[in-house]
C-alpha cells in the first residue's frame, strides 16, 4: 500500500524542498530529517559526481547527516550542497567540534548541461544560491516531473524528472524514495508508453498501462543517447528512506537492495557513463521485530518504491521550449 501523499515525505521525520530555474533547465532538491539521520550510499554506476560521500561508508565516523542535496549541473552543482550547508549552519545544525557545527550534507549531481538550457553564468554558477532556496522550501509536499534536479533532465528518448514514491509495509513500517531521472537508457519498453516499472504500479500512478503485450520487438534493444539524440548526458540520483531504525551497515545494504529498482525501471542500467548512485537513510523511529526477515522486506519494498518513482517521474515531466526529447505525455497523453 503507498504512503498518504505516495512521496517520500510519508516516511515520519523528512521534508523535501525543491528550486528550479527555467532558463537554466536545471535544479536542486533538498531532502532534510527533522533530526540527523543514519545514512550510506551505494555507487554503482561508472561516472559519479560526489561531495562528502567517503564518510558515508560504515566503517567511517560519522553515522549521521544533516541534508541530503541531489542537483544538476554537473561538476558546478555541487555547490548546491554548499549553499545548503551554509544556511543550515547559519540555523545551528551540524556536527559539534567545540564552539563550532559543521552540517554534513552528502551531495550527488546529474549531467544536464547539453539539455538546451542556458548555461552561460561566467565564473559564479547559480547553483549555491539553488540549494539555499530548496531548503528554504522544505515541507512534506512537493510537485513531480521538471521540477528540483529533475527540471532539465531526460533519458534517450523522454525528458525525464523528479519522481517519488511510497509504501507502508505490513509491519507498519514506511519506505519511501525520491530520484532525478537522468538515464542514459530508457525507462519504457522500447518505443512503447509501458513503462519497465509496470509490474511495481500501485492504483495507476504512472498512467496504468501496465506491461506491453506482446513485448515490442525492439523491447530489449540498447538505445541510449550515444545514438544521435543529444539529450545532454547522464546519471540517475536517489535516495531511499524509512522510519525504520538501522546501522549504518543496515543502511548501507538498503541502498545496495534499492539499487534493483533502478535496473528494474532502466534499460540498460549501471552503465560506464551513468553515475547511478542511491543513498539510504533511517529517520530511526521504529524498532524491526524480525530482524533479517524485516530486512529483506524493506530492501525489496525500497526497490519497487524506487522503480515506481523513476517512472513517476517520466510521467509527470512537463515540456520546455528547446527541449532536446519530448515529454511522455506529449508523445503517448494521459
Amino acid at each position: 500500500m503507498a504512503g498518504l501523499r505516495n512521496l517520500i515525505t510519508d516516511v515520519p521525520g523528512l521534508k523535501v524542498g525543491n528550486a528550479s530555474d527555467e532558463e537554466l533547465k536545471s535544479g536542486a532538491t533538498v531532502l532534510v530529517p527533522d533530526e540527523p539521520a543514519v545514512t550510506s550510499v551505494a555507487i554503482h554506476g561508472g561516472a559519479p559526481g560526489t561531495r562528502e560521500i567517503a564518510l558515508l561508508e560504515p566503517e567511517q565516523t560519522i553515522e549521521k547527516i544533516d541534508a541530503i542535496v541531489l542537483a544538476g549541473g554537473s561538476a558546478f552543482g555541487l555547490d548546491a550542497g554548499a549553499g545548503v550547508q551554509g544556511r543550515l549552519a547559519d540555523l545551528g545544525y551540524g556536527f559539534q567540534i567545540g564552539p563550532v557545527r559543521v552540517p554534513i550534507v552528502p551531495t550527488a549531481i546529474l549531467f544536464d548541461l547539453l539539455n538546451g538550457g542556458d548555461k552561460s553564468w561566467g565564473q559564479a554558477a547559480p547553483y549555491r544560491d539553488l540549494g539555499r532556496s530548496a531548503l528554504d522550501a522544505i515541507g512534506h509536499e512537493f510537485p513531480l516531473g521538471s521540477v528540483g534536479a529533475g527540471t532539465g533532465a531526460t533519458t534517450a528518448n523522454l525528458k525525464g524528472g523528479l519522481g517519488s514514491a511510497s509504501q507502508v509495509l505490513q509491519n507498519g513500517v514506511t519506505i519511501g524514495a525520491i530520484v532525478a531521472v537522468n538515464a542514459l537508457g530508457r525507462a519504457t519498453i522500447g518505443d512503447s508508453a509501458h513503462f519497465w516499472a509496470a509490474p511495481f504500479e500501485i492504483d495507476g500512478e504512472f498512467g496504468g498501462r501496465g506491461m506491453a503485450h506482446p513485448l515490442p520487438a525492439d523491447s530489449t534493444a540498447v538505445r541510449t543517447k550515444l545514438d544521435g539524440l543529444k539529450a545532454g548526458a547522464n546519471t540517475t540520483i536517489a535516495a531511499v528512506a524509512t522510519d525504520a531504525i538501522l546501522t549504518k551497515g543496515e543502511a548501507k545494504r538498503l541502498a545496495v537492495m534499492a539499487h534493483d529498482g533502478l535496473a528494474r525501471a532502466l534499460w540498460p542500467a549501471h552503465t560506464p557513463l551513468d553515475g547511478d548512485l542511491v543513498f539510504a537513510l533511517s529517520t530511526g523511529q521504529r524498532k524491526l521485530k524480525n530482524g533479517l526477515e524485516d530486512m529483506v522486506q524493506l530492501g525489496a519494498a525500497a526497490a519497487a518504491c524506487l522503480a515506481r518513482a523513476i517512472a513517476r517521474g517520466i510521467y509527470h515531466a512537463s515540456p520546455a521550449p528547446g527541449d532536446p526529447v519530448p515529454t511522455w505525455r506529449q508523445r503517448f497523453g494521459r
